[in-house]
């Protein structure tokens, strides 16, 4: 490359943000309750209640990073469908303000609301072509159970969180976190409405850490 190459190279180079370099990645496994369905690698699943304890069936976690991250300008709107008498899907981790719509696509009346103390709210009875979709902002963090006033079994779990890196581990329990800026921080493992782990975690550009949840 001559030195007009380099040089163009170089200035190209300045010009590009700071955080796609060295950024880390956080993997492992978290151990899950046992599972009463076989394992599904299709992100269905429905929310139970044993005890009073609210969680997925088949079980998964939500890991997340907990730290100080900037407030974006903006988020992208989310979607929690009603089909076939169900929330699709019915977990569902966002970050505080964002936005979620709601669309019916069942030829039936849904009622949804939540009674959670992160969010209450009650969108009123309405059919497929109510326009514009029902929608909330979820502005605090904390779990939030979304019922149906029409259809008692339908379930859904909002979790909202306080950081943009967050992730759904698959059925048997694995994940993967990129894109992680380095430093010292709280890694989390929502497990369900009673059981939340955690590990402190140093992140070191360019290195990806294991993290395992027993």
């Amino acid at each position: 490359m001559n030195l007009r190459g380099r040089s163009w190279l170089s200035a190209a180079l300045i010009m590009l943000p700071v955080s796609i370099f060295g950024q880390a990645a956080v993997e492992g496994r978290v151990e899950l309750p046992k599972s009463h369905l076989a394992p599904v690698m299709a992100r269905r699943y429905e929310v139970v209640t044993r005890g009073g304890v609210l969680a997925t069936e088949p079980p998964v976690a939500v890991i997340y990073l907990e730290g100080f991250f900037p407030k974006p300008a903006s988020l992208p709107t989310k979607q929690i469908g009603q089909k076939n008498l169900a929330f699709v899907p019915s977990l569902l981790p966002v970050r505080v303000g964002t936005k979620i719509e709601f669309p019916n696509f069942d030829d039936t009346y849904h009622s949804i609301f939540s009674y959670s103390p992160a969010k209450r709210f009650d969108l009123g009875r309405y059919r497929p072509e109510e326009r514009p979709i029902p929608s909330e902002i979820f502005d605090k963090p904390g779990l939030v159970t979304l019922r149906c006033d029409i259809h008692e079994h339908m379930r859904a779990l909002v979790l909202v969180l306080d950081t943009p890196h967050f992730v759904i581990s698959n059925p048997e329990g694995r994940y993967r976190l990129g894109g992680l800026p380095s430093g010292h921080y709280v890694l989390k493992a929502w497990v369900d409405s009673k059981t939340t782990r955690e590990q402190p975690l140093d992140l070191k550009s360019g290195q990806t850490a294991h993290v395992d949840f027993p």
